[in-house]
């Protein structure tokens, strides 16, 4: 991992488990076609790509993985906002809510490890 850090194995792997459970979550969500399908598609991808970027890591510096890992915060915050607006009515976007936290929670604390690394 040239210009990386040594990270904490356990807490990138449990951002790993958070951005797939969350792709999965938000890919079940925007198939139910409501005002926040476009939010939980875009979460989607942005939870893939964070998950495909922290796999490879290869030519990753430090900034950079700042800044995924902010977009991937910013875009849960999105998607979990919009889904919230539903979670009444759908248990599906409840579910996809709590998916989009998870992530969130999971890629501050990478981020937080990255920082005291």
């Amino acid at each position: 991992m040239d210009g990386m850090p040594a990270m904490d194995m356990q807490v990138m792997q449990a951002c790993l488990d958070a951005c797939a459970a969350c792709e999965q979550a938000c890919t079940v969500c925007s198939m139910q076609l409501m005002d926040c399908a476009p939010a939980c598609m875009n979460c989607a991808d942005m939870c893939n790509t964070m998950m495909r970027s922290m796999l490879r890591m290869q030519g990753m510096t430090p900034a950079v993985m700042m800044a995924m890992l902010d977009a991937c915060i910013a875009m849960c915050q999105m998607c979990m906002d919009e889904c919230m607006m539903h979670a009444d009515e759908s248990p599906v976007c409840k579910m996809c809510a709590e998916a989009c936290k998870a992530c969130m929670d999971a890629c501050s604390a990478t981020r937080s490890a990255m920082v005291t690394a």
